[in-house]
């Protein structure tokens, strides 16, 4: 699994310790001493996940936690609170807060990797490293195959991560707007007619199995995955 983590944390031991655990594990990470860093550097660039340290100078852990819910732009992310607070009632009102976790305080690294996991895989199915197979289309992020029976299929990179998106959420709609988001990047200069140019690009690499089929074109929406048509 890959993804890009924020750390939040104030004491610089614990800080430094986390980064150093998240990045031997194959995640980037950026890290912050308090919330007013933090939004420094997500306006930078959004990351998959944000782990996040209840006790902070000036503003607190859940109230950052409720600020990130309630904008559009950062309510997806992933956020797993940790603290010292092992009381029922502190970690309610974290999870009704917005927290996808809430891990208290001595954890070992191998459970908080494995809260991290889990958390974004139910939040971001793209960014895990399962084999996924739809309609005999299979894909494996981790080897970065893609296999229709004996055929094997080469794509670019854009097209892969395209395609591997698309897979991970069958069904559903994507304005052109959401998949420059999702994977391009938020701040990524890149006008919304790329998508189309990529899009054509996936259903040429597809085409020889006839899986170019999957991906459709809903006017005046964007683009969605049919299992159906494959």
């Amino acid at each position: 699994m890959y993804g890009s983590i924020l750390v939040v944390e104030d004491e610089a031991p614990a800080r430094q310790l986390l980064a150093a655990n998240l990045q031997s594990s194959g995640y980037k990470v950026r890290c912050a001493g308090d919330v007013a860093q933090a939004e420094v550097l997500m306006r930078e660039g959004r990351p998959d996940l944000v782990l996040l340290d209840w006790v902070l100078p000036g503003i607190p852990g859940l109230p950052f936690t409720r600020r990130l819910r309630s904008d559009q732009r950062t309510r997806d992310i992933s956020i797993v609170l940790i603290s010292e607070r092992a009381d029922e009632q502190d970690k309610v009102a974290a999870l009704e807060g917005g927290a996808d976790d809430y891990v208290t305080k001595p954890y070992s690294g191998r459970e908080l990797l494995a809260r991290i996991k889990a958390v974004m895989r139910r939040r971001a199915p793209q960014l895990a490293d399962d084999v996924i197979e739809i309609a005999g289309l299979q894909l494996d992020p981790a080897s970065r195959r893609i296999t229709a029976g004996d055929c094997e299929i080469e794509l670019w990179t854009t097209e892969f991560r395209l395609l591997h998106f698309f897979m991970t959420h069958v069904g559903r709609i994507f304005s052109r707007a959401k998949l420059l988001d999702e994977i391009w990047g938020h701040d990524a200069f890149v006008e919304e007619r790329t998508v189309d140019v990529h899009i054509r690009r996936l259903r040429q690499g597809l085409a020889p199995t006839g899986h170019d089929k999957a991906i459709e074109t809903v006017r005046g929406l964007g683009y969605r995955y049919r299992t159906d048509a494959a």
